[in-house]
């Protein structure tokens, strides 16, 4: 899993959380798979009295493929997302909010299934209405588009995902640290994958101070940044500040050894210091990592 990737994990079901804004059963209770039977059995219910294009109907659709996504049926979920977003798209229009909500639940199942470029579709439909709607500061507008830049990233369209993530960088001036972070990050990978090192360097250093700040310099998530920021330098030739960098992670990652990530990440920031110092022509200081 990639850096980018964790800090976000907490975020993928963001679209499903929406999913009740305009509720369609009371809540149920019960297992997973009671739930679930019991979302399909409302839905069935308002199909049969209601119609399949009534507000109801669809936020119950939408209801049941949330359950299915949170059951870990992401097929399911995307084809009840589909025929829900067609839907409302026809009864309630483009613009209207249940079509908003159930538009980015769509988009977050894409990207559960890999379908990155299905979902990125989505991200640029909703980026559009929002940045029309809402402007392009509030935090719905720059979810949409961190999403779009992230899945232009994961589908090899480098150039346009450092545009969106340097916009949204742009627009979250009130965003909270992490997520300021979590966007950085994504603008460092997208500068790797088209070999801008000393670019992608600058924004891994932005967020290992901020994590230093914020956590300390013993946090794992502050030692992954500082590994990837020394590998950065190696990738440009920076080689006595990769050994710099690599040195301070790997005596940080000894000092809090006792957490079974950190030691996992020290085997590699030990592989990566060693190279460095053949790099720098110390063979002997390699030799002794071993």
């Amino acid at each position: 899993m990639s850096v980018w990737r964790s800090l976000l994990r907490a975020s993928r079901l963001t679209g499903a959380r929406s999913a009740h804004r305009e509720p369609a059963a009371p809540a149920v209770q019960g297992t997973p798979g009671r739930r679930a039977a019991k979302l399909e059995q409302t839905l069935r219910e308002y199909v049969e009295t209601l119609g399949a294009d009534h507000s109801r109907s669809i936020a119950a659709r939408n209801n049941l493929a949330s359950q299915y996504a949170q059951m870990g049926r992401r097929e399911a979920a995307i084809g009840q997302f589909e025929e829900a977003l067609a839907d409302s798209v026809s009864a309630l229009g483009e613009e209207h909010p249940q079509t908003d909500v159930i538009r980015e639940n769509l988009a977050w199942s894409y990207e559960d299934a890999a379908r990155f470029t299905e979902a990125a579709a989505q991200w640029e439909i909703l980026l559009q209405q929002r940045r029309q709607r809402l402007g392009s500061a509030v935090a719905e507008t720059v979810t949409a588009r961190t999403r779009l830049a992230f899945c232009y990233r994961r589908t090899g369209q480098f150039d346009a995902a450092i545009v969106h993530f340097e916009r949204a960088l742009e627009d979250s001036t009130g965003a909270v640290s992490d997520e300021l972070e979590g966007l950085r990050i994504g603008l460092a990978l997208a500068f790797l994958a088209t070999d801008r090192f000393d670019d992608a360097a600058q924004q891994f250093r932005m967020v290992l101070a901020q994590r230093h700040r914020r956590l300390g310099s013993r946090h794992y998530e502050t030692l992954v940044v500082q590994h990837r920021l020394g590998r950065t330098y190696l990738q440009a030739g920076r080689d006595a500040e990769a050994v710099e960098t690599l040195r301070s992670a790997y005596r940080n990652c000894l000092a809090a050894a006792g957490d079974h990530e950190i030691r996992l990440l020290t085997m590699k920031v030990r592989r990566e210091l060693a190279g460095a110092y053949r790099s720098v022509g110390r063979p002997r200081d390699a030799a002794a990592l071993y």
